[in-house]
């Protein structure tokens, strides 16, 4: 049997400067969720990650019975919460180069990318063979480690993996391994010459 996941990534606020922290979507956000709701796969199983970011991205698209899980939640930051990126730099820029570049540093003393990398492998390697197509919407974090944990990439490829707001990951699994899929852009035929 085969499963086939898609991770959409959450809805951001439009303000520019990148906050480690759990706001609720701004309007913008809400609206360009709506907006998507068509364009995702019908799944038998729906699932979002515990923050309000993705629960309210889950309920712009329309989701009713969508199950949190509380293995898909953000990468925890620890001192660095509720914090700017500018911020940290400013202050600890030592701190941030080493979570940059060491996937087992904890500056902050959160989580560190290794051990999020192993969360969601056993949360993805937990899913039912017979799962048929399973949505979830995840934090951008969740979906940089399932891609890493697809290729048996490194942890060191966590930062190497961008995943834009709205985004998705598509993963398929069969006899344990699992594969990443890229989309296809719906083609419409090509008009006679």
């Amino acid at each position: 049997m085969t499963v086939r996941l898609t991770l959409l990534c959450a809805a951001a606020r439009t303000e520019r400067a990148v906050r480690f922290a759990d706001d609720p979507l701004d309007e913008r956000a809400l609206r360009r969720a709506e907006a998507a709701a068509g364009t995702l796969p019908q799944a038998g199983t729906v699932f979002t990650a515990p923050s309000r970011r993705c629960i309210g991205t889950a309920e712009a698209l329309g989701w009713d019975a969508v199950t949190a899980q509380p293995a898909l939640r953000d990468l925890d930051m620890g001192s660095w919460s509720g914090r700017t990126l500018d911020e940290i730099a400013a202050t600890d820029a030592s701190g941030l180069g080493s979570w940059l570049t060491d996937p087992e540093a904890t500056p902050h003393g959160g989580e560190s990318v290794e051990q999020i990398c192993d969360r969601v492998a056993a949360w993805l390697d937990a899913l039912p063979s017979d799962g048929g197509r399973v949505l979830a919407v995840v934090e951008q974090a969740v979906a940089r480690a399932a891609v890493v944990h697809a290729l048996g990439a490194p942890h060191q490829a966590f930062w190497r993996i961008d995943v834009p707001p709205l985004s998705t990951v598509e993963l398929t699994a069969r006899n344990g391994r699992w594969n990443l899929r890229m989309a296809e852009l719906p083609l419409s035929p090509r008009p006679p010459r």
